[in-house]
């Protein structure tokens, strides 16, 4: 008696039921389903067949996995899923397929001529040359064996410049070796010793932007290349881009945690991206003497790339700027624009700075440069007019100046200054007609500056060049002035509660 086994096949809302005996076939129960492993695989073909023809790779590729798994020694299934994947831009997948059909049907030429080509492109020179001569040996086609005549030429001719290439780079002749190295890549589009070999050359040549660009494809061309992101965060990290420096080690370490290089490199980029990052988060929240400070630190910790230097030095040149200490900044400023003169941001501050030192037409000089470079700034534009009015104001009457204090004078030393200026230009302590006509000016002069300096709003108007005391600078008037006649003195006190006691008399 000939045993029964039950087959549930679930298809979804309803399931298939069939009492079987033990058999090599099941019959079909879902359309597209045919029974018996050959029957299978060529159904697979057809429909893979079919779907890379309408350009459906994805399911088209799924239909000749389906067939190599049912038939490993199809070379058939193997071929079309190698096209697939040529279609899709997997050659690395494409090979071990064609090189399957080879050892399966060492005569098909086609396969070995596509594999060829492959190798070709990946710069395996010597196992390209191997296919092309096979072909040649293996009746083929006359389409055929012209290809692979002409790329058995191309083959001999790589050969060759890679030869020159390598000898010329070792006599240091890379401009020679790059050139050569130009053709070899054309063809030899995959081929990543070339393409490293090159990206040293342009390394030497200080060609930087084009030896990362090889770097990257040979990163990407081969999977394990730990040297070719190595390469590139150290070039990243001479140029000054301490992130693109960061992020490329950092792919070195995710393939090797030990590599001692990437490791090493790591450290030290991660203390320096650490300090430049801290020291604008300071400069974000306005406290510029601690970002200055974490500047310095910067160039401490990097002595050697002048990148750094530099970067550190046109931010502390702002920072002090600013923070209002203008003639630190000046000289800072001026040495960043000796190796940058065209620097925008920098003629700013370096502006902004001569303003603060009270040197108007340098100031000028520095926002009509910074100008030339950034014309719709904002800020530029205000600082031109600022330092106009300032020179003009400057040509005139400065309270600063009459006071003898900074620009940055706090309201205390303001008050201390006038009354130390006030008891030695007091009227009553000159007898000389000649003489206390000329304090009498001086001392309305200290008055007069006394009174907009700690005026807050007065002396804001001042500090944009606008004198609120004067009558054309106020265009029409109805603002505050100073009293003025020497009348308005009579019996005033200029040191308040303290301990000086005068009284005006005319004569």
């Amino acid at each position: 008696m000939v045993s029964a086994k039950t087959l549930i096949i679930d298809s979804g809302p309803q399931s298939c039921f069939f009492l079987l005996p033990f058999a090599p076939c099941l019959l079909p129960c879902i359309t597209g389903v045919i029974c018996g492993k050959d029957n299978s695989v060529e159904n697979h073909l057809e429909m893979g067949k079919k779907l890379l023809a309408a350009g459906q790779l994805a399911d088209a590729l799924s239909h000749f996995h389906a067939a190599v798994d049912g038939d490993p020694k199809s070379y058939v299934a193997y071929y079309r899923r190698a096209t697939v994947y040529l279609a899709m831009g997997k050659s690395k997948s494409a090979l071990p397929d064609l090189t399957k059909v080879i050892e399966l049907k060492p005569d098909f030429t086609s396969a070995r001529l596509q594999r060829g080509n492959l190798l070709l492109k990946q710069g395996r020179l010597d196992e390209a040359e191997g296919d092309f001569k096979k072909v040649l040996k293996s009746s083929p086609s006359s389409r055929e064996e012209q290809e692979a005549q002409s790329q058995l030429k191309k083959s001999d001719e790589i050969q060759r410049l890679v030869t020159q290439a390598r000898s010329d780079f070792g006599h240091e002749d890379y401009s020679s070796a790059a050139s050569h190295l130009d053709t070899i890549i054309d063809t030899c589009v995959w081929d990543v010793d070339s393409r490293e070999l090159r990206a040293e050359c342009f390394i030497q040549m200080r060609e930087m932007g084009k030896a990362i660009s090889d770097l990257k494809a040979a990163s990407k061309l081969r999977n394990d290349n730990t040297q070719a992101f190595y390469k590139l965060s150290t070039i990243y990290y001479n140029l000054g881009d301490h992130e693109m420096s960061l992020s490329e080690v950092r792919e070195c370490l995710k393939l090797d945690p030990d590599h001692k290089q990437c490791f090493s490199h790591y450290k030290q980029v991660k203390k320096l991206n650490k300090q430049i990052m801290s020291a604008e988060e300071l400069i974000q929240q306005q406290r510029y003497g601690d970002a200055v400070s974490k500047y310095e630190a910067v160039m401490k910790t990097e002595p050697d790339v002048p990148q750094y230097t530099f970067l550190a030095k046109e931010r502390i040149c702002h920072c002090l700027s600013k923070d209002q200490q203008g003639a630190k900044a000046i000289p800072v400023c001026s040495e960043v624009l000796q190796s940058d003169p065209q620097n925008g941001n920098v003629l700013k501050d370096r502006a902004e700075a001569y303003l603060q030192d009270e040197q108007y037409e340098e100031a000028i000089k520095g926002f009509e440069s910074a100008k030339e470079f950034s014309e719709n700034d904002r800020e530029v534009i205000e600082g031109l007019e600022r330092a106009q009015r300032l020179l003009k104001q400057s040509q005139k009457r400065d309270y600063y100046k009459i006071l003898g204090v900074k620009r940055t004078a706090q309201k205390k030393e303001i008050i201390k200054a006038y009354r130390k200026l006030a008891q030695q230009w007091h009227p009553d302590n000159f007898q000389d007609p000649e003489d206390k006509k000329k304090a009498e000016k001086k001392f309305i002069d200290i008055a007069q500056a006394k009174e907009v300096l700690t005026d807050p709003e007065m002396r804001s108007k001042f500090d944009q060049g606008e004198d609120p005391l004067d009558p054309e600078s106020q265009q029409g008037g109805g603002h505050h002035h100073f009293h003025g006649a020497w009348e308005s003195f009579q019996g005033f006190n200029p040191f308040g509660s303290g301990p000086f006691s005068f009284k005006f008399n005319f004569n």
